[in-house]
């Protein structure tokens, strides 16, 4: 892709005046892109995918196929979202109770993956980095670059910026394919050396 390269909409796609799409953005069969939402820079819906109003994403962002985006979902740069997962906005639905003054927010953080078939519940945040496994369903923050999986999802660990399980020994782990350092801080994990 081209620096500056106009987004590419594929014929059958939906896209509506007034939503903004960055450079070199690539929406494929059947997706349905609303007004007011935005879509940064290098980033691709798959097959069937939906983008609300208010929803946003970030630069360079892969979306698979079959995903809803609804309003109230932000996902930051250099996020991954399998196939078919499932973002929610309302915890309470009913189809004849009006909730729209209730949506709840979902942020996903710089580099997090969500997995395919996982579900997140609205008002949660997943730190940058953080890792999803396939079929989890969300319920509560996700650390930054921690490791969940499950139903209802737990910690199970931690993962490199590149997405490897790291393991910790006094302290410290590499990840095993960029050599990048990482200490145990608190409750959370932190990058020493980059490579």
């Amino acid at each position: 892709m081209t620096e500056g390269a106009e987004p590419y909409v594929h014929p059958s796609a939906i896209v509506e005046p007034g939503a903004e799409l960055g450079a070199g953005v690539r929406i494929w069969h059947f997706c349905h892109v609303l007004a007011g939402a935005r879509i940064g820079a290098g980033s691709m819906l798959g097959q069937g995918c939906f983008v609300g109003a208010r929803a946003r994403v970030g630069e360079g962002v892969r979306v698979q196929n079959g995903v809803s985006l609804y309003d109230g979902v932000e996902l930051g740069d250099q996020v991954f979202v399998g196939p078919n997962a499932v973002f929610t906005n309302v915890k309470y639905p009913r189809a004849f109770v009006s909730r729209k003054s209730e949506f709840g927010s979902i942020r996903v953080g710089r580099g997090a993956t969500v997995g395919a078939n996982a579900t997140l519940l609205p008002g949660i945040e997943l730190g940058e980095y953080a890792f999803v496994a396939a079929g989890a369903v969300v319920t509560r923050e996700v650390a930054p670059y921690g490791l969940v999986r499950g139903v209802p999802a737990r910690p199970v660990g931690w993962v490199s910026r590149a997405g490897e399980r790291l393991r910790f020994d006094a302290g410290g782990a590499t990840c095993p394919r960029t050599g990048e350092r990482y200490r145990l801080a608190g409750d959370g994990i932190a990058l020493v050396t980059v490579s």
